[in-house]
């Protein structure tokens, strides 16, 4: 199935639903944190599309795509850290944040290419891994996540100084 193997239907299977649970949770929360459900779907199926791609050689050896499973492993154990173990202090919420942010956009860098470089059948609309359009793409997708992260620091911080006051306010 599109020159995939076994493996390859599996991985991109559970990259499927962790974009999904990704896109759930940044339309409902307006972010992915692992403190509910969607969240947590998120974050696992995250770390098994990283550790299923690593066995995934279609195009030779270790390769950029073995390298940002590895920084997404990376980047989720620190916004994992950041949310669980407040490695961060005051700056938590927001790595937290910005982190799962960051690590959906590394879901769509190969979502892309692979999607371009496949597909339609027989005629895919990019010949290779290193089209120029893919690079493109790729800026065009940082942009929306430096805008989409820069949207939820905002908001978070919105929440967090008017949480205080909200606390007072409340009965005893």
């Amino acid at each position: 199935m599109l020159g995939l193997s076994s493996l390859g239907v599996v991985h991109t299977a559970i990259s499927l639903v962790a974009v999904a649970a990704g896109a759930i949770a940044l339309i409902r929360d307006r972010q992915i944190v692992t403190g509910n459900r969607i969240g947590q779907v998120y974050f696992w199926t995250t770390v098994l599309t990283c550790l299923t791609g690593f066995f995934i050689f279609a195009h030779g050896g270790f390769g950029k795509p073995h390298a940002l499973g590895i920084i997404t492993l990376i980047v989720l154990g620190i916004a994992w850290g950041a949310g669980r173990r407040s490695w961060f202090g005051k700056l938590a919420p927001y790595v937290e944040v910005v982190s799962y942010s960051l690590s959906f956009l590394f879901h769509w860098i190969p979502a892309i290419t692979e999607t371009t470089t496949r597909l339609p059948l027989g005629a895919p609309l990019l010949a290779s891994p290193e089209a120029p359009e893919l690079q493109q793409a790729a800026a065009g997708l940082f942009l929306l996540f430096l805008i989409g992260a820069t949207a939820q620091v905002l908001r978070l911080r919105r929440q967090l100084r008017a949480a205080p006051v909200a606390s007072l306010q409340q009965p005893a």
